[in-house]
């Protein structure tokens, strides 16, 4: 697990947070934003897991190579 995969989940729960506490108080501003924090969390999150992905496949391809 990378930075940008546990960045990432955090802004998501933040931005449901968020979300959520708007709802609560009657503020769609908050809501907006809260929402906006998920969408932001999610991209930071696949960029990550696109990172790791890439990642193993290169530690793979240099553990084929080695053992060649």
């Amino acid at each position: 697990m990378n930075k940008d995969q546990v960045k990432g989940k955090a802004k998501e729960i933040g931005g449901k947070i968020q979300e959520e506490t708007g709802e609560l108080v009657g503020s769609s501003k908050q809501q907006v934003k809260g929402v906006a924090k998920q969408v932001e969390g999610k991209l930071q999150k696949q960029r990550g897991d696109l990172r790791e992905a890439v990642d193993d496949a290169t530690d793979e391809l240099i553990d084929r190579g080695n053992r060649q």
